[in-house]
């Protein structure tokens, strides 16, 4: 094997032979270096030493990069880690691996709440009411759009400061002053935003992708959980026994039949709103007095389908299954479409939807005819929960109705209570309801 002293001047001149793909030249001064030339016309360093009694080669770097004298300190250096029975080529590809984990740890540190926010989002949704899944957005939104009902813009969410921020920025001290800030104008809201930014840390956490990026129990810190205002129960909004006769008079009067019924049934079956609103007839069993409810604790739980409510969803259903007239029909062929009952038990023609969302004020409008205090919808399910302490109704089957998570260790491992016993009770609470609000049984078959 040719050795020479390398200098710029003899690696320049250095060529592939004629009719061979590569031709090489070694160093008499560094132990193992090279240099290659292909028939190509490329020229690159290389080392070559014996390790373990096999050859060893592996290339250092093109000519036009590397000098004469670098190429040298290369080579000794990488024939000192073969005197140490180390292989530099091995070295190398765990130093890739090395720096591919630092640039990936880099690059997760840069992420923001607002690029992962939208991914948790939709990893959840699935899981989560259509009312749920809007709430996570609305208190992120930036604000500063065109509202849709009224005039001017809305307002920033409570969890929009924090949107723009890295996850890695997330400290207790971060979280402790928007939470101060934030509850000095909107305590709820504030209080809501730190549940759903708390549920979001829970998830990244569980997450390979965002593991270990936000700061340790940083939601959990004395200084935050201190900033953040604690939940009240609601003072008032549930109706009382005597206010139940001006309540059924004035939904009842709501021009909109599907607003009326389902406002009924908010009290009758103390079913969260979103949960009502989304009922399929596919949910409903008429004969054998059933509701299958898509609960957001438990999935979906089924519930008694009491007399008056059934009498009620019998109406609804025969005017979803009665066609419009011959000039709609035809009118929707000429758009391409073609008229059909609607899968939802409370539907509506103007949202996107399909059902109606949250008929708030229609509510409102006909308590004040009354005169009757605000209500919410919320609170008729309080309303429900309250009232069923009139009949003496366990607890626990009044819980088990409403789908309220188990109280109790019995509750939760020992009672499997069967339609029929939540039957006995639930007909006997919208009897008294009905009783008080001045509705006799005689109308339940008459019920348009």
């Amino acid at each position: 094997m040719a050795k020479i002293n390398f200098t710029a001047e003899r690696i320049s001149a250095f060529q592939c032979e004629p009719g061979k793909r590569q031709s090489l030249l070694w160093d008499a001064k560094t132990p193992g270096l090279g240099l290659r030339a292909s028939d190509g016309g490329s020229k690159s360093y290389i080392f070559e030493t014996r390790l373990n009694g096999k050859t060893l080669r592996t290339t250092i770097g093109d000519v036009r990069t590397w000098t004469v004298v670098k190429a040298q300190a290369e080579a000794t250096r990488l024939k000192a880690q073969v005197d140490l029975g180390l292989d530099p080529r091995q070295l190398r590809v765990e130093q890739l691996a090395n720096n591919a984990v630092a640039r990936s740890q880099a690059e997760r540190r840069e992420l923001t709440l607002d690029e992962v926010w939208p991914i948790y989002l939709e990893d959840r949704k699935p899981r989560w009411s259509e009312r749920h899944y809007a709430d996570h957005i609305q208190l992120a939104a930036p604000g500063g759009q065109s509202k849709k009902r009224g005039k001017g813009k809305t307002v920033a969410g409570p969890l929009a400061p924090l949107m723009s921020l890295k996850l890695a920025d997330l400290s207790a001290s971060v979280l402790a002053e928007w939470a101060a800030e934030e509850s000095a104008a909107r305590p709820t809201n504030t209080t809501q935003s730190y549940r759903k930014l708390r549920a979001f840390i829970h998830w990244a956490e569980s997450q390979e992708e965002y593991c270990g990026i936000i700061p340790t129990d940083s939601y959990k810190a004395r200084k935050v959980r201190d900033a953040v205002p604690p939940p009240r129960a609601k003072t008032g909004d549930c109706l009382q026994r005597e206010q139940l006769k001006d309540w059924f008079a004035a939904v009842r009067a709501i021009p909109n039949p599907v607003f009326g019924f389902y406002l009924q049934g908010l009290l009758l079956t103390g079913a969260r709103r979103e949960e009502l609103a989304m009922l399929r007839w596919e949910d409903v069993d008429l004969k054998w007095r059933s509701l299958n409810i898509r609960d957001k604790v438990e999935g979906v739980r089924t519930i008694p389908l009491t007399p008056y409510f059934a009498s009620l969803l019998l109406a609804l259903k025969r005017i979803n299954e009665t066609p419009p007239s011959k000039r709609r029909i035809r009118q929707l062929e000429m758009e391409g479409k073609h008229w059909e009952p609607s899968p939802w038990v409370f539907s509506s023609n103007t949202s996107a939807s399909g059902h109606i969302i949250s008929p708030t004020q229609p509510h409102t409008d006909a308590l004040v005819s009354v005169g009757l205090p605000h209500v919410t919808l919320h609170g008729l399910r309080r309303s429900f929960g309250t009232l069923c302490e009139w009949v003496e109704m366990p607890s626990g089957v009044s819980a088990q109705i409403m789908g309220h998570r188990p109280s109790a260790l019995a509750e939760k491992h020992y009672r499997r209570r069967p339609l029929d016993l939540l039957r006995k009770w639930h007909d006997a609470i919208e009897t008294w309801i009905l009783q008080e609000g001045g509705i006799s049984t005689g109308e339940i078959d008459r019920e348009p």
